[in-house]
Parts: structure tokens; C-alpha cells; sequence
């Protein structure tokens, strides 16, 4: 049989779930930046949404310890009930395994804090429990220190969970750059989100191809492309 594995993420193969992104967890990460962090959660988010993702926010003990999640986030996903709980493990709430189960996709992808306790717990147990193939994304989670953040990683991927950055998640999700749908949105977020890269894209649009010089602003949006039937 196949190793199921060796299939790259699609649009219609999988589903995200972003785990406690909220600032007292972000305040205690140390293993990356903060503003990065922020910055390529929100990007993966939006990327996301570009292609249609089912998508889960869950919470732990918002109103007691860890804040609300970044408006950043939630104003990438309107109107999306958030999954509160008290467990550190994401797997141990009903409602969270229920919502996984509704996606209905074996391919999971996550962004999380703590990569060490709530990261780790929740993958190690859906992949024993549920069957789920884990893909861990590295740089939109965040550990205590880099230590905690590394070996925690090493841990996982042991278990056979799979480690990725959010660029390579949206780009694997694109594919194919003849692909118009998302061409512009997959586009707006590179050069928002993506740095040199990002950079490299405007300079080539304005200088290369002679584009206008764009103005970043609330008329750039994020809609979702319709489902291909």
C-alpha cells in the first residue's frame, strides 16, 4: 500500500487547525520571534482561506490565562466559532474531535503554541486515536525556548508526524503557477507576508513588467475561490 505520505497537500485533501494563538502563549515563546510568528500564522491563515481549507480555532482558558486569539486571525475567518476548552491537549475536548471529524480529511495541518505541550499532545494522540496524518507546520508554532521547540519537533517527527513551513504548505496548495484562480490572491500574500521574497515579487511586477506601484490597503482581499464542480 501506498504511503499516504508521499501525496502532496491539495485544496480538497486536507484541513488546518490553529491552536492557541493567543498573546500570553505568544508571551512566552522564545524558540522565534513573535512578530514572525504572528506574521506567518496570519499568512498561513490567509492562504488558507485562498484555497478553501476547513479550517478549526480552538482556545485554552481565554477569559482565565491566555487572551483572546489575534484579531489578525479571526478577521481572516468572520463569524467562525472558536473551539474554547480547558485541556491542554486540543485532542481531549469533544468538540474539537468532532469538528475534525465533520472536515472529514485525514490530513491535518497545524499552527500552534506551545509546540512542546499543546502542539506535541494533540498530534501524538490524533495520530494514535484518530488515524490522522500530522503535518506540523514549524514556523507558524512556537516553543518556551528553542530547545523545547526542537526536540519536541524531533519528537513528533519520530512519531511520524510530518514537519513543513507555511510558505511551502500554500505553495504546495498552488502548485502550478498556470493556475489563475489563486495566482493573485496566492501573489498578495507573498508580498504581505513572504520578505525578500515578497519583495523580489513587487520589484519585479513594477520594475520588470512595469505594473503601478501598489498602495497595501482594505482594498486588497482575501476571497475564497469557489469550488471547482
Amino acid at each position: 500500500m501506498m504511503n499516504p505520505k508521499l501525496e502532496v497537500l491539495t485544496p480538497t485533501n486536507c484541513q488546518i487547525i490553529f491552536i492557541d494563538q493567543q498573546p500570553q502563549m505568544a508571551f512566552g515563546v522564545q524558540s522565534i520571534d513573535r512578530q514572525v510568528l504572528k506574521n506567518n500564522t496570519v499568512a498561513l491563515a490567509k492562504a488558507a482561506k485562498v484555497f478553501n481549507i476547513p479550517a478549526i480555532i480552538t482556545t485554552v482558558e481565554t477569559e482565565a490565562f491566555s487572551g483572546h486569539t489575534y484579531p489578525e486571525l479571526l478577521n481572516v475567518f468572520p463569524g467562525k466559532d472558536i473551539l474554547e476548552r480547558s485541556s491542554m491537549n486540543s485532542w481531549d475536548d469533544q468538540k474539537v474531535r468532532d469538528a475534525l471529524a465533520a472536515n472529514g480529511k485525514k490530513k491535518v495541518v497545524v499552527s500552534g503554541l506551545w509546540t512542546e505541550v499543546c502542539n506535541n499532545s494533540f498530534a501524538l494522540c490524533a495520530i494514535l486515536e484518530g488515524g490522522y496524518e500530522i503535518y506540523m507546520v514549524a514556523d507558524a508554532s512556537g516553543g518556551t525556548s528553542k530547545e523545547a521547540h526542537d526536540y519536541a519537533m524531533q519528537r513528533m517527527i519520530q512519531a511520524g508526524v510530518v514537519p513543513v513551513t507555511w510558505q511551502q504548505v500554500m505553495l504546495e496548495w498552488q502548485r502550478d503557477w498556470a493556475l489563475k484562480d489563486t495566482y493573485d490572491a496566492v501573489m498578495a500574500i507573498v508580498k504581505d507576508h513572504s520578505g525578500a521574497y515578497g519583495m523580489g515579487v513587487d520589484y519585479a511586477y513594477t520594475m520588470v513588467h512595469k505594473a503601478p506601484q501598489r498602495i497595501t490597503g482594505s482594498h486588497e482581499t482575501l476571497a475564497p475561490v469557489p469550488a471547482k464542480k
